[in-house]
């Protein structure tokens, strides 16, 4: 199964309608799209709690590390330059957090509030290698952009 995103964006969309709190926003996000699509086995945000460091939000999967700091793993580097990071083989990416020893690839978007200011970032990983495409970027991106600019 993969994600359909008209629709992925048609349910988030009504399910959030309304909604103004962050980590309500963040627990549907997470859940909606982690069980989208069969490549995702950890789905979740890592909220920037200020000091340059990511602490563990909403996540759908098993365990996630508790707190990145910018300077380390995709998810830093997501933070660090608010660009997104596609990683086709996370052993090859210099500093990877190894948060569950299953994953083979990840992708990290930043969330960006209303105001232009860095929520924090939505990493999704996958067991299988070389699973995202900019597709998936654009898709997911517009999603986050739709419920977090608002």
């Amino acid at each position: 199964m993969r994600a359909d995103y008209t629709t992925l964006a048609k349910t988030i969309a009504s399910l959030t309608e309304g909604e103004t709190d962050v980590v309500s926003l963040m627990a549907t996000v997470a859940c909606e799209i982690h069980h989208s699509d069969a490549r995702f086995n950890w789905t979740g945000f890592y909220r920037n709690v200020g000091d340059e460091i990511l602490k563990i939000g909403p996540y759908q999967g098993g365990h996630g590390c508790l707190v990145i700091p910018f300077t380390r793993g995709v998810c830093g580097a997501a933070a660090r330059t608010g660009q997104v990071q596609l990683v086709a083989d996370v052993d090859a990416f210099p500093g990877h957090i190894a948060c569950a020893s299953s994953t083979r690839s990840e992708i990290v978007l930043p969330v960006w509030g209303a105001s232009g200011n860095l929520l924090g970032v939505f990493d999704i990983d996958s067991d299988q290698p070389n699973t995202f495409t900019t597709y998936d970027a654009e898709q997911i991106g517009q999603i986050l952009n739709s419920v977090f600019r608002v």
